[in-house]
């Protein structure tokens, strides 16, 4: 498969240049600030995800789940909100396809086919959306999340993982559809060498930060670069992944699954949370706010930055978008300084 050149060649400009690695719903909030900070952002997403809607297509037809890559488009886009709407759709039919489906994830699917694979079905969305960045799928071919449970059992599947609620060890991922090593293309290698900061997170870690880091020369680039590395920690805990985790907990597991120190800030959240607000049943997957160990983290050879990341003005929980992409942002510029001495 070839490339597009100017997709593959990453040039530096006075913009600081910030790759971000995730999914889930954390991402967006973060991408959508750095847009507004004036940052070239390239957002590498998560491929592993079989559940609800992207599941269903992907259990149809060989392509990776769209949902973390539509969501990942719609935060860098510079189409009318009408557009987007129509884009985030989800049909509420009863038709026994097109229920619960999003329009753009048949939208992805169907670029997929034509293009005959998820990079260049992306980069084709990406030019009609007028996306302010690059979206990178973390691999062009859908992967399967493996997990070891501490008690020594072994599950795949993203869901399935988290449904038996245990106590993670060690998670890798595989080729869905083949036995050959799973690999990020080289424009994701390229944006991660070329950044002045890399951001992991926010989302769950075992589910949607590990998955990126695991595809093996992904996981390389991340330990060579000399970009500062960010976790943005979560705020909360989640049922089935990090139970009764604290910040120091979370990075541990990332640099034990990196093979060493290679998280060099973490922001994580000093401000109170207010459990009232909670409705249980809407919030039944997150457990307690994520315990700060100051101490611990540093051990892990880790900056720590604290200070209120929360917005928690709809009684739910979210980190607030523009403080974390302030610190990313002065963090991103004193690596530039750093590489210009």
């Amino acid at each position: 498969m070839t490339y597009n050149d100017k997709v593959i060649h990453v040039t530096r400009s006075r913009r600081p240049q910030v790759v971000v690695i995730g999914g889930g719903t954390g991402l967006p909030v973060v991408l959508n600030a750095l847009k507004e900070q004036n940052a070239e952002i390239s957002a590498i997403v998560t491929v592993s995800d079989d559940g609800g809607s992207s599941g269903s297509i992907r259990n149809f037809i060989n392509v990776v789940p769209p949902g973390d890559i539509r969501n990942v488009l719609v935060s860098l886009s510079e189409i009318s909100q009408e557009e987007k709407d129509v884009f985030q759709y989800r049909f509420d039919s009863s038709d026994s396809f097109f229920s619960g489906h999003a329009i753009g994830n048949l939208i992805i699917a169907a670029l997929n086919e034509m293009h005959g694979n998820i990079f260049d079905a992306v980069q084709a969305l990406s030019k009609m959306m007028r996306v302010d960045g690059h979206v990178y799928p973390a691999s062009n071919e859908p992967l399967t999340l493996n997990a070891e449970f501490v008690d020594g059992s072994i599950q795949a599947g993203e869901k399935e993982i988290t449904d038996k609620d245990k106590r993670i060890k060690r998670v890798w991922v595989t080729n869905t559809k083949s036995k050959s090593e799973p690999e990020a293309v080289p424009p994701v290698l390229a944006a991660i060498n070329n950044a002045d900061a890399v951001v992991l997170g926010p989302g769950s870690l075992f589910t949607s930060i590990l998955p990126n880091l695991m595809i093996p020369n992904l996981g390389e680039a991340v330990r060579k670069t000399s970009a500062e590395v960010i976790y943005i920690c979560n705020i909360m805990t989640q049922k089935g992944e990090t139970d009764h985790f604290s910040d120091c907990e979370h990075v541990k597991v990332i640099n034990e699954h990196l093979g060493g120190h290679y998280i060099n800030t973490t922001l994580v959240n000093g401000a109170k949370i207010d459990m009232s607000k909670f409705n249980p049943n809407d919030y039944d997957a997150y457990l307690e706010p994520v315990k700060n160990d100051y101490q611990g983290l540093r051990e892990q050879g880790s900056r720590v930055i604290t200070a209120d990341f929360i917005d928690q003005r709809s009684g739910l929980v979210f980190h607030d978008g523009k403080k974390v992409a302030k610190e990313i942002i002065n963090l991103a510029f004193a690596a530039m300084a750093r590489r210009k001495d």
